[in-house]
């Protein structure tokens, strides 16, 4: 996070070229070295404000903060939250020397998650005299064992594997953003254009999103696909006084587009005078 001239937080994707270099050279997003880990009150400070109430819920990496401040956001601020643990030596020796009997499956109830049925083994444990509930996890889609910490003494390990692994569709939605919308390039500096910038990036996630939902096997994939297999293909154009034909080219994937009940249909564009918009196959015409 890195905070304005008016001491308003901007997430560093935003930032442009010349923002992020001097963020760099003056110091860290704004933050000197050793405040970072006190940064989590800042974020729940301005949630704060902006929604009148503080978040119910947080789910972060294992470097945002310290073991101190966890215990700060249990005691004092009852705030739930996920975390991670990092991988010390001293508890992947604990992990692999664990007992087969020690560990139990459970099932993700994920439909669509290729890894569904992960191991895991939990205890309580005691960091800076506080009392956590620790989770090992094997089986996840990772090569080694995921460390999960949480004040949730309540919800059981399958909800807690769930919550923590929407964070990575988070991350996969932002990749997207960034590798094929450019989040991380944008055009300005000024604040209204790259407000302007991002409010565009979010309505052409949106249609790319609607366009999936209505090709076959398309649903849930990222926007460069469908740009790849569908959108990116040869096409004649053909521009009449009552319509405008695209007629494309065949290719392995047309048939998808033609299922999808878009093409043959004359579809009326309020800017181009009265004229439609017609998609179908090519004719040889």
């Amino acid at each position: 996070m890195w905070f304005d001239e008016h001491n308003h937080p901007v997430e560093y994707e935003k930032l442009n070229a010349q923002e992020r270099k001097k963020a760099h050279r003056e110091r860290c997003y704004n933050l000197r070295k050793g405040e970072e880990a006190d940064e989590i009150f800042a974020f729940i400070d301005f949630w704060q404000r902006a929604h009148g109430r503080r978040p119910q819920h947080l789910v972060f990496d294992s470097k945002l903060t310290t073991y101190a401040n966890l215990v700060r956001l249990d005691k004092k601020l009852h705030i739930a939250f996920i975390t991670l643990r990092r991988r010390s030596p001293k508890l992947l020796k604990e992990i692999y020397s664990l007992p087969r009997s020690a560990w139990r499956q459970v099932e993700l109830d994920v439909p669509t998650r290729r890894y569904r049925t992960p191991r895991v083994y939990e205890q309580p444990v005691q960091l800076e005299g506080h009392r956590f509930r620790q989770l090992f996890v094997l089986n996840l889609g990772h090569e080694l064992p995921t460390i999960l910490l949480t004040n949730q003494h309540q919800d059981s390990a399958a909800t807690l594997i769930t919550r923590y692994a929407h964070r990575m569709l988070i991350e996969n939605g932002l990749s997207d953003a960034v590798r094929f919308f450019h989040l991380d390039a944008l055009s300005s500096a000024v604040g209204l254009k790259v407000d302007f910038d991002l409010a565009l990036m979010v309505v052409a996630s949106g249609l790319y999103r609607l366009l999936g939902r209505r090709m076959r096997g398309y649903a849930d994939a990222h926007a460069r696909r469908i740009f790849q297999d569908l959108l990116d293909m040869p096409a004649q154009v053909e521009v009449g006084e009552q319509e405008v034909r695209v007629e494309f080219h065949r290719r392995a994937h047309l048939p998808i587009v033609l299922a999808s009940g878009l093409c043959n249909r004359a579809v009326p564009i309020p800017w181009w005078q009265g004229r439609r918009l017609r998609l179908t196959t090519y004719t040889g015409r």
